[in-house]
């Protein structure tokens, strides 16, 4: 379940387009860009093309099929080719970010913003959003992880789960892209990291959305022991039974908890699409399989991030946030 995709002016859609270029990626005029879109988001792959020739830069669109998971991988020559650009910018359905080709692509220099799920409406709300409050607030968001050892998560629906965060990078996702060799989501706005391998213990309760699903139609229980999901409960839920087939597809190591985002973009909503949902106020995502991109060791073809809304979230047992809003 999505909500609806809304009637998106033109004019609105290339000036979205022409912020993400100048002011989130700023894209010099001696830079060589590549949109790579798959076939079920050519209109925002050609739309981002159109607008960056139009602004006088040597720009290139490719178009690949649709892969099947979040964090597969594109074909070697597609990959090769993301390596050979200063700016690749990844309109697909699924999901690049946790993917060798990125982290090669980065490797090389180039600066790469993905956008799984992207739609119009998304691409134009977001993009709205002041990228200097995003900034503001994430970077004092860092600031709290500073010396962290451990966070624990509580909601009223029953949520209550620790993990060790101890020495692990903390990561400020802000949809600035304009370092040499950076890498991160478009629109963007979250703070996130990978727990410890092994130490995530406790209950998730999903009640926001799931990534490949959607938003959700009833709140999705999980119990998590030595940092493996060891249990879904499905009963009737179908939407809990895709998420487990989804799992179960890919192996053990799909059910490990990758990574502990909290969103930070004031105009991000759930939506239903995970590039935006993570990114929200009032929600923190829990994520499983794939940490390889955030300094972690699991290396899976796949990457699903759940949100839980209004969470109670503590920092060595000193809250810094509470049913969702920040404390600081």
């Amino acid at each position: 379940m999505e909500i609806n995709e809304q009637i998106i002016d033109d004019n609105d859609f290339r000036i979205a387009s022409k912020k993400a270029l100048l002011e989130y990626l700023a894209v010099q005029k001696d830079e060589r860009i590549l949109v790579l879109a798959d076939n079920t988001k050519r209109e925002i792959g050609l739309n981002i093309y159109s607008v960056a020739q139009e602004l006088g830069f040597e720009a290139f669109y490719l178009e690949m099929k649709e892969a099947k998971f979040n964090g597969e991988e594109p074909d070697k020559v597609v990959a090769d080719l993301m390596g050979q650009f200063d700016v690749v910018i990844c309109p697909t359905k699924r999901s690049l970010t946790h993917t060798d080709a990125r982290r090669m692509a980065c490797s090389k220099g180039a600066r790469v913003a993905t956008l799984p799920g992207i739609t119009k409406e998304i691409f134009v709300r977001c993009l709205n959003a002041e990228s200097d409050i995003i900034e503001e607030l994430s970077n004092r968001l860092v600031e709290k992880f500073k010396d962290v050892c451990f966070v624990r998560v509580v909601t009223k629906l029953g949520t209550d789960i620790t993990m060790d965060i101890r020495n692990r990078r903390v990561i400020s996702s802000t949809g600035i892209i304009r370092e040499e060799g950076s890498g991160g989501n478009l629109p963007s706005g979250e703070v996130y990291l990978s727990p410890v391998e092994g130490s995530s213990n406790g209950t998730i309760v999903f009640d926001g959305s799931v990534a490949g699903i959607g938003i959700l139609e009833a709140p999705m229980k999980l119990s998590v022991k030595d940092g493996y999901v060891i249990n879904i409960i499905t009963n009737d839920n179908h939407q809990a039974k895709q998420l487990l087939d989804t799992l179960n597809e890919v192996g053990k190591d799909a059910f490990a908890i990758a990574e502990l985002g909290i969103g930070t973009n004031h105009k991000a909503i759930i939506s239903g699409l995970i590039l935006e949902d993570e990114k929200a106020l009032k929600t923190c995502h829990i994520a499983m399989g794939n940490n390889k991109g955030m300094g972690g060791s699991i290396d899976v073809p796949l990457h699903i991030d759940g949100i839980i809304k209004n969470p109670d979230i503590y920092f060595d047992n000193v809250m810094i946030m509470q049913n969702g809003d920040f404390l600081f």
